[in-house]
């Protein structure tokens, strides 16, 4: 079938050629002919003025004799057959042997002159194609005047069969150039045809496993390919969900448990106003994905214990099950000492590998002493995975840049772990990352793992570059593996997404009742237009950005003022750093400045809240906003687009959305914007604003639908997948090897 298609193909291109080229042929013959005929004129005035005095002098003494010598001399041209001299009595002078009786003196005398008593300024030369039995000719008259009097007129007949032996050879060549422009342009169409087919089955298969789409022409078609996803699911055993992931993890992983190792908790107990602990849920998006998974599949979190009530909590080894009223995990905590959280996690993680890994303009600063401490709490946390693990080949789940050394540290206590490390910030390039003085360090801690993964492909590709640059080790591209050491480690894309349905959302009010409990609570009119932000305090979020595209708004549209308020909920972050500090007290300026421009009447077109907010009343906000602007200038995931979409179940509401996310790659029917371009910015919140509603609900249930099918658990149900075939790779493995050992071993004997 694709041989006939080619086929098909390939002789409709072969008939359009032809068919080009005979129109190309019949302009090219016109084309030549006409220069051909222009020569042939220019030659002939030629001829007679480069012979004008010989002819002066030989007319003048009526030498009839002498003339026709000279005429017979002009017809050596190759192409001159024949010439005549006429006098101006019309009067045939001198003529060669050979010239034609049909043309007379007096029959062209007509052409050259135009009334018998003309003078001889008025006469003209005359060119003119005939006929002949034996071909083509061309003949030309040229008067011959002296002192304004005409003497007479000279003719000459062109033999015009070269023309058309020209012609001939310009046909074939034309002909043979068809002929291997054909050949060649048909079998360039086909390679090309081959190599998009590809591309468009590449592409379309990476869409299928829930990776990002980096072609925008490939947008119009994702819809279908979801729909027909959807369709493909029913008689694959349905969606993801809690209930299939732990049957995965039954069914290919003997039920094992899973331990994670993160530095922010799930889970933080502080005291409350009346000196009773409280449970406090963290900002942090990778809280929001790796919870729901741990509920789904149980096992041990490890990580840093930094809440004020967290030691009054845990037993001796540091343990509390979580979640509160729904214990379903273990929460490990590890203790910090001050110098070493300041090292390890203000030092070289968010100085040093932050912003090296963010493109957000910020310098990163490393230290010596901040790299001992980060490889000292490395190790603590990669020993306390060895204490929780039950099994000498556990699957560890890695989680982030605090730990790029611990999957190594892993594997030489535990060589037959599957570790999986997940890296949620972005990865530079090999040249940026260059910059870190202990690259390779980070580099071959990381490749202890048995695959990392990370957002999008572009990460996974810096990645591998980033290893081929500095360190010695074999690089499969075509299966985007690293070999070091005899040891294989994947790299793949595994964009993170939300829990579905987000459980945060069972008690909410409806959307109707959260925008106007939440307008009157800002004493906002009924009808007022919100936008929202939600974001950790940080300088890779663009907060100054979203708040300057804000008031280029009012700027352009006055109507808006009175009218518009954007909310921003910022949680303090990292304020042990100075760039932080300066960031919080900035952005404090630019709203009052902001404020103060277009205050009127209690008007303020910015309300910052700077403070920790629970989920339930972020997603509160969420479902009473009209738009929710992600600005972030460098973003590995940003799960703030994917929560404000999934809240949205009354289908309203308009995503503004950086396009340096990775979630921009994957919800498409967002308004995708260059946070730094504030007119930009500012015309897609104007076009938020000003949206019809069935347009809203369009593109709001096209987002969600994505977000339902490509959910937290497909995405850790994908990883653990990889990780079980690599499982059964590796004990295959050892147990042929132990086969060749025994056989080798009874050799010997």
């Amino acid at each position: 079938m694709k041989i006939k298609r080619s086929i098909r193909f390939a002789l409709a291109l072969v008939a359009g050629l032809a068919l080009l080229t005979w129109i190309a042929s019949g302009l090219v013959q016109r084309t030549t002919r006409d220069w051909f005929e222009r020569d042939v004129r220019l030659r002939a005035e030629a001829v007679v003025n480069g012979a004008r005095q010989a002819l002066l002098s030989y007319w003048r003494k009526a030498e009839s004799q002498d003339l026709r010598k000279l005429l017979v001399e002009l017809t050596r041209d190759e192409r001159i057959m024949a010439a005549a001299a006429c006098g101006a009595d019309l009067a045939a002078l001198a003529s060669t042997p050979n010239f034609p009786r049909e043309f007379s003196c007096r029959t062209i005398a007509s052409h050259v002159r135009a009334a018998p008593d003309s003078p001889g300024s008025a006469w003209s030369a005359w060119h003119s194609i005939s006929s002949l039995p034996g071909g083509g000719i061309y003949v030309s008259a040229i008067p011959l005047l002296e002192n304004e009097r005409a003497l007479g007129f000279v003719v000459l007949v062109h033999d015009l069969s070269f023309m058309e032996r020209r012609e001939t050879e310009t046909r074939y060549f034309l002909l043979l150039v068809f002929g291997v422009l054909a050949l060649i342009a048909a079998a360039i169409t086909l390679i090309a045809a081959r190599l998009s087919w590809r591309g468009w089955s590449s592409e379309l298969r990476r869409m299928l496993r829930g990776e990002v789409n980096e072609r925008p022409e490939f947008n119009p078609i994702l819809r279908d390919v979801r729909e027909l996803y959807d369709r493909i699911l029913e008689h694959e055993g349905g969606s993801w969900t809690p209930e299939r992931l732990r049957h995965t993890l039954k069914r290919y992983l003997q039920g094992e448990r899973i331990v994670i190792v993160a530095n922010r908790e799930p889970y933080i107990h502080a005291h409350g106003a009346d000196g009773a602990i409280v449970v406090q849920h963290p900002a942090s998006g990778l809280v929001t994905a790796l919870e729901p998974v741990m509920r789904a599949c149980s096992g041990v979190w490890i990580a840093h214990g930094s809440g004020p009530a967290d030691r009054e909590t845990v037993d001796k080894h540091g343990h509390i099950r979580v979640p509160p009223g729904d214990e379903s995990y273990i929460l490990r905590r590890i203790w910090l000492t001050k110098e070493e959280e300041r090292g390890y996690y203000y030092g070289f993680s968010n100085e040093g590998l932050w912003p090296l890994c963010h493109l957000a303009h910020a310098r990163p600063i490393f230290r010596s002493e901040d790299w001992e401490y980060y490889q000292k709490v490395n190790q603590r946390f990669a020993d306390a995975v060895c204490e929780e693990v039950d099994s000498d080949d556990p699957i560890v789940l890695v989680q982030d840049y605090h730990f790029a050394l611990v999957p190594r540290l892993i594997r030489e206590r535990l060589p037959h772990a599957t570790v999986i490390t997940f890296w949620h910030i972005p990865w530079p390039n090999s040249e940026h990352f260059g910059i870190c003085p202990w690259r390779d360090e980070i580099l071959e801690g990381m490749l202890g793992s048995s695959i990392i993964g990370f957002h999008t492909q572009s990460h996974c590709n810096n990645f591998i570059d980033s290893v081929d640059r500095y360190l010695e080790s074999r690089i499969d591209r075509e299966h985007n593996a690293i070999v070091q050491q005899g040891r294989r480690t994947l790299v793949r894309p595994y964009p993170i997404s939300l829990e579905w349905p987000v459980h945060w959302l069972k008690d909410l009010p409806s959307a109707d009742d959260c925008r106007a409990g939440v307008r009157a609570e800002l004493g906002l009119a009924p009808d007022a237009l919100l936008g929202v932000g939600v974001d950790r305090l940080d300088y890779t979020k663009g907060v100054e950005e979203r708040f300057l595209a804000v008031e280029r708004l009012l700027d352009r549209h006055p109507e808006y003022r009175g009218r518009f308020t954007f909310v921003q909920i910022a949680a303090p972050s990292r304020v042990e750093i100075d760039r932080y500090r300066d960031l919080n007290e900035n952005l404090v300026k630019v709203a009052d400045r902001i404020n103060d421009k277009f205050r009127k009447d209690g008007y303020r077109p910015i309300i910052l809240f700077r403070a920790h907010h629970e989920p339930p009343a972020v997603f509160r906000y969420y479902r009473a906003t009209d738009v929710c602007y992600v600005s972030s200038l460098h973003d590995g995931m940003n799960l703030v687009a994917k929560e404000f979409v999934a809240a949205r179940d009354d289908e309203r509401g308009v995503l503004v959305l950086s396009q340096f996310t990775g979630a921009a790659r994957e919800l498409t029917e967002a308004l995708v914007v260059n946070p730094y371009d504030l007119d930009q910015a500012s015309a897609a919140l104007a076009t938020a604003l000003t949206m019809p509603l069935p347009e809203q609900h369009e593109r709001m249930r096209a987002m969600r639908r994505f977000i339902a099918e490509f959910n937290v658990y497909r995405w850790a149900g994908r990883m653990l997948a990889d990780a079980t075939r690599i499982r059964e790779q590796e004990r295959l493995t050892g147990r042929l090897e132990g086969e060749h050992a025994a056989d080798r071993a009874r050799a010997t004997r």
